[in-house]
């Protein structure tokens, strides 16, 4: 316990954290007024390990139940660690852990076809039954728009919805990809609203089993199809391409392949829309726990990654927007529902899981809340005069596309 004794009063600079270790010892870190909790561990190792890897072990011993939330709250606990991360990476252990992440990401971030499947796999085909308890109605499982306080879920997905197929300018009949379908909801959106022919891809056969099922429901099969194929194999052309938290699983050093892909998908005035979690910061790496048990091959980038990428492909940007916080309300709303549905969620698979996503859920708010992540929304085009010359026309098509939604009172 000595060495970890020593980082952690180092460490714990704002809020106050207790730890009753594994011989019975109290020992309490604290600083500025801040969030208090209090942890018990039950195992002895945790004083070695936590000093070692606190950023992958911290979260396997809440999984595991070796590390237990006494006083206060998981969320409290991690904001603690968010208030406090610079003073822990600031130490030389823990620098000396991060270059050498930073320096092997290219092996452990990379995305084969082989391996792209295999860790879509291990997330997305959990069940569908399980997104389905904490999800909105339309199973988006990306950042929500919140335009006015007091949203729910469902109101900002949809505004999400309305602001992407705003960006794309569509005109009906015109032939648009979705990249990363999921479960179709931008792809229902585009056809109902719009008139237009989509083909939404993914590497989940749950996912699109369910897409399928859902666009049968919805009579939508004669304009909507899905397939199960990597983005890397897609031919034709399309008039406009959509990506919706899909770029965050292209991995680390495979923009320019993406953004090249994209280039040869689109038609001379296409337009494409690439909605994508992103960092703030200079280019980093992911999470050792996320990618561990969450986002296997996932990597966040940089804007400065991505716009070198866009460079080198051909393509223009057009537009950006960062929502600030978005996410955060969103992953806010889905712990939420998480918690409601916990006991559905132990019974699809067990209490492990339930702490396992108890943790991703409050540690990626925390991070979107305090961190460095955002999201950004990117518009690319081929030629210039593609798109009108101000962005105004924007925020006129979202009016009407609400004002056309059932139940409107516009």
């Amino acid at each position: 316990m000595r060495l970890l004794d020593a980082m952690l009063s180092r460490f714990v600079q704002t809020g106050t954290l207790r730890i009753i270790d594994a011989d019975g010892t109290l020992h309490v870190y604290g600083g500025a007024k801040g969030p208090e909790v209090t942890l018990r561990f039950k195992d002895p190792k945790l004083h070695r390990s936590l000093f070692l890897n606190p950023e992958l072990r911290i979260g396997e011993a809440y999984m595991d139940g070796s590390l237990t939330v006494e006083e206060g709250s998981l969320r409290e606990l991690l904001l603690i660690f968010a208030l406090n991360r610079d003073n822990l990476r600031d130490q030389p252990v823990q620098k000396l852990l991060r270059s050498t992440y930073k320096r092997v990401r290219s092996f452990y971030q990379r995305n084969s076809l082989g391996r792209s499947r295999a860790n879509v796999a291990h997330h997305y085909d959990l069940s569908n039954e399980l997104y389905k308890l904490f999800l909105d109605d339309g199973l988006n499982y990306s950042c929500a728009y919140f335009t006015s306080p007091g949203q729910t879920l469902e109101e900002a997905q949809a505004n999400k919805l309305r602001h992407i197929a705003a960006k794309l300018d569509l005109r009906p009949g015109q032939r648009v990809l979705d990249i990363g379908s999921g479960w179709g909801a931008m792809a229902f959106f585009l056809a109902e609203a719009v008139d237009v022919e989509v083909l939404g891809v993914t590497l989940s056969a749950p996912q699109l089993e369910l897409a399928r099922e859902r666009a049968k429901q919805r009579g939508l099969e004669d304009r909507v199809r899905f397939e199960l194929i990597d983005y890397r194999s897609i031919s034709g052309t399309f008039d406009r391409v959509v990506s919706i938290g899909m770029y965050e699983h292209v991995g680390y050093g495979n923009h320019l392949e993406f953004f090249t892909k994209l280039s040869e998908l689109l038609s001379d005035d296409g337009v494409a829309l690439l909605h994508s979690i992103g960092r703030s910061g200079p280019p980093g790496a992911v999470m050792p726990w996320l990618r561990k048990y969450i986002f296997p091959g996932s990597y966040i980038p940089a804007l400065s990654e991505t716009f070198a990428a866009v460079e080198f492909s051909g393509l223009r940007v057009t537009d950006l927007e960062i929502l600030r916080r978005h996410y955060a309300e969103t992953l806010w709303h889905w712990e939420k529902r998480f918690q409601e549905n916990r006991q559905q969620v132990a019974d699809l698979f067990d209490e492990r899981f339930c702490r396992m996503w108890e943790f991703y859920l409050n540690a990626v708010e925390v991070g979107f809340r305090y961190g460095k992540q955002m999201v950004f929304q990117m518009q690319v085009s081929k030629t210039i005069d593609t798109l009108p010359l101000c962005r105004d026309y924007m925020a006129e098509v979202e009016k009407t596309l609400a004002a056309a939604e059932p139940g409107s009172s516009n």
